[in-house]
């Protein structure tokens, strides 16, 4: 029986913070929950993460690196099937780092890094569905006046970076649940795409 190298403690560490942050919100979270369920004492997680707030920049460095590799990705599409997919796709992303939407407002209102990091995103999501749309116009599977552009873009924008708030709100026990992605993802893609 091969014997599986062990992973590194760090790693373990933004692994298991990452599933206590989705599954019960960051402010929920404290770093003696994230020692106690590792089975570590607080003094080793402290020793690789000094602060809270470097666990959450930690998985956000990480969010942040996939999601501009996933927008850039928006100048391929060309049809329906492209757009579909990457909707899809960018949900996943999403639901991956799904507290960082979740506890938005708080995390923003309390780490200045994520705040600035945020309003790039906004912007590179909004770039990024204008070239869909454009790829999708140029493909000829979408006719849209280029006035209608701006306001198409900022409002798929508003539902990709809002959906699971929405979710959350209608059924706030049970929308975040991991058995529930499939079909909240499906739903937020078919209702982004539905703008156009």
């Amino acid at each position: 029986m091969v014997k599986k190298a062990p992973r590194r403690t760090a790693e373990r560490i933004l692994e298991v913070t990452l599933v206590l942050f989705n599954r019960f919100g960051e402010p929920n979270v404290s770093t003696t929950l994230i020692s106690n369920e590792l089975g570590i004492s607080p003094g080793n997680l402290y020793y690789h993460y000094p602060a809270k707030d470097e666990l959450i920049n930690a998985l956000f460095d990480r969010f942040e690196r996939a999601l501009n590799d996933l927008l850039n990705a928006s100048d391929d599409v060309r049809d329906v099937e492209d757009a579909w997919f990457f909707m899809h796709t960018l949900f996943e992303l999403i639901w991956q780092y799904r507290f960082l939407y979740r506890d938005l407002n708080d995390l923003l209102s309390k780490n200045r890094r994520l705040e600035t990091h945020f309003q790039s995103i906004v912007k590179n999501k909004t770039r990024a569905v204008k070239a869909l749309l454009d790829g999708l116009r140029r493909g000829g599977a979408l006719q849209i006046d280029s006035r209608e552009v701006d306001a198409t873009a900022t409002s798929m924008v508003v539902v990709l970076t809002y959906w699971l708030s929405f979710e959350y709100v209608r059924d706030p026990r049970n929308a975040l649940e991991p058995g529930n992605a499939q079909s909240a993802l499906l739903r937020g893609a078919q209702h982004v795409l539905n703008l156009i």
